[in-house]
């Protein structure tokens, strides 16, 4: 099986050592977005903006790699504070559906540029 890069203009561009999702066979696997407008560079404001830009930016993704966030199998969200567990269930269900995909809620120190949110997640196609 060959490694399909994906990458779209409409998700940030990656900030480090990685690809935006890696798709073999039907699956996609898709790194962590944080809450980055991908037209300005920059962080959205509040816990609540930061959040429903990492969920655009993971439907870019999947949408880059001929997919949709329906196809979700897996979700993985980070969290700097757990006392945002609740709002992120309530924006997370403004995208997927019944039934949901799996999905592990992390709570973390710290994540990249200072974001307050971050979701990774794997899509099966096929």
């Amino acid at each position: 099986m060959t490694r399909e890069i994906v990458s779209t203009p409409a998700a940030p561009a990656a900030i480090g050592t990685y690809s935006q999702a890696v798709k073999v066979g039907g699956t996609v696997y898709c790194s962590g977005q944080i809450g980055l407008d991908p037209q300005t560079g920059q962080l959205a404001e509040g816990f609540e903006a930061q959040a429903v830009r990492v969920f655009e930016n993971l439907k870019a993704v999947a949408g880059a790699a001929g997919a949709s966030l329906s196809q979700t199998a897996r979700i993985t969200i980070y969290l700097t504070s757990l006392g945002n567990f609740a709002k992120v269930n309530e924006i997370m269900a403004r995208y997927f559906d019944t039934p949901y995909p799996a999905r592990a809620a992390v709570g973390v120190k710290e994540l990249p540029k200072g974001a307050l949110v971050e979701a990774d997640a794997i899509i099966v196609t096929g």
